[in-house]
């Protein structure tokens, strides 16, 4: 697995097959993660912008991704992942092609008007993130108008499903626990 790494270093194409290869394993088609690929390449691209306009701190980052989510979606970032029921996982690897359209597409408009306004500092990029985070949400209002249905889906790409500690009953921890000795018990015999 190290060397793996170090192979990587010297020809970073490994990496990105790994990470083709992880997809393909997890069901994803090959036009979802060619978006998803897209969408990291344009997400540095709009980092980098970020940085000229003095963006430095992490939670900087974070407070005008929020800005471009909240504009098309109505949701933050952490709400949106609330909302499809993931935790720590990616939230753009949980998206349908559609929602990384969106977020791709608010993302370049705020790359762009970036490039053309020049803002510095956390407040003046706010507002750019927020301006073209619209530009997603007005393509995804005509999208829904003429589809006649939402298109922010709470689905998720998971293959297992959270246990929320606080809806347990002691009953059916019991009962899990019972079975697994059950289990445990008849697979020795």
């Amino acid at each position: 697995m190290g060397s793996e790494r170090i192979n990587e270093i010297f020809d970073p194409g490994i990496a990105i097959k790994r990470a083709i290869n992880y997809y393909r394993k997890r069901g994803y088609s090959d036009k979802w993660i060619e978006a998803r690929l897209k969408g990291i390449l344009d997400r540095n691209k709009l980092t980098d912008i970020w940085k000229d306009g003095g963006i430095l701190q992490d939670y900087e980052y974070g407070i005008l991704t929020n800005e471009i989510y909240k504009e098309w979606s109505g949701m933050k970032a952490s709400e949106y992942k609330s909302y499809k029921g993931i935790r720590k996982e990616s939230l753009r690897d949980n998206m349908s092609d559609i929602e990384i359209a969106f977020t791709d597409l608010g993302e370049i408009a705020t790359r762009e008007l970036a490039k053309e306004y020049k803002p510095y500092g956390l407040e003046q990029n706010k507002v750019i993130a927020k301006m073209d985070g619209n530009v997603s949400k007005v393509a995804r209002d005509n999208l829904e108008e003429k589809l006649g249905k939402y298109v922010i889906s709470n689905q998720n790409n998971l293959k297992y499903q959270y246990l929320d500690k606080k809806n347990w009953k002691m009953g059916e921890i019991k009962d899990e626990r019972q079975s697994y000795k059950n289990r445990k018990k008849y697979k020795n015999i």
